[in-house]
């Protein structure tokens, strides 16, 4: 069956809503080794709710979605192949997201393989609604590279404090705020963690539906020209918070602090 030709949702397909236990579980999983990316896909699915559920619907039915639909571009692959890319202007997007994963040591491609440890593909329900999941999942961090976060620790929860205002996943909101919570907790530091938080909420909240962008056209702007059509905010709070961080001793091993990240 062609992937336009999918049910919308399909009939083995739940939606159950908030589930604390479940994400106080898998949460202390998280916070016991923060690189188990596996923990946060459990969170996400236990906190699932019908409003970003129907936001994938309407875009599923725009001409935008029927038309990525049509056009089937496999998003990993195509954000992995450097080749394509390796011709772009220094300044643009995908120049910034190859200098990005390289330094992170990343691939998109990996992070489809850690969200298939906790559910395999067979598993999964056929319909459209897990192609614009697996559409979330696979911009990751292009917003990381477009909104100037980094992958250290604050970096990741105001991430995804600005996700949630994009997306409406309370899973996301609570691993945001729990996460600045335990950073708080680990450096004792005084910088405004949860204000961070908030911030990304509110760039979020103000800037274009990142996961709605046509991927390789994104790539191919002037990086600072993508952030003004999209509207997306500087976080200077969280700039802010990392110096205060670095300030007051925290090693980056602890903390994962990265400042060239947030440049």
């Amino acid at each position: 069956m062609a992937l336009i030709d999918l049910p919308l949702a399909a009939s083995d397909r739940e939606i159950s809503g908030f589930q604390p236990l479940k994400v106080l579980r898998h949460f202390g999983k998280l916070v016991e080794d923060k690189e188990d990316t596996e923990q946060v896909f459990h969170i996400i699915e236990a906190t699932k709710g019908k409003k970003s559920v129907r936001q994938g619907w309407d875009f599923i039915k725009s001409p935008e979605g029927q038309r990525f639909l049509r056009e089937k571009v496999d998003i990993p692959a195509m954000l992995d192949d450097h080749a394509r890319w390796a011709e772009l202007p220094e300044n643009s997007v995908g120049k910034h997201y190859m200098a990005f994963m390289k330094r992170e040591g990343l691939t998109a491609a990996g992070l489809v393989s850690e969200s298939h440890k906790w559910a395999p593909p067979e598993q999964l329900p056929q319909d459209l609604t897990q192609w614009y999941f697996d559409r979330l999942r696979d911009t990751h961090d292009l917003f990381h590279v477009l909104t100037g976060y980094g992958r250290d620790a604050l970096g990741e929860a105001s991430l995804l404090g600005f996700s949630y205002s994009q997306n409406h996943n309370k899973g996301v909101l609570f691993i945001a705020y729990a996460g600045a919570r335990q950073i708080k907790k680990v450096s004792g530091t005084k910088a405004p963690l949860f204000s961070a938080v908030r911030e990304g909420q509110r760039l979020g909240k103000a800037a274009a539906k990142l996961a709605h962008m046509d991927v390789e056209a994104v790539m191919r702007e002037d990086i600072g020209a993508a952030r003004a059509r999209l509207n997306i905010g500087k976080p200077e709070i969280y700039r802010e918070c990392l110096e205060i961080l670095e300030s007051e001793g925290n090693r980056r091993e602890d903390l994962a602090l990265s400042g060239k990240a947030a440049a």
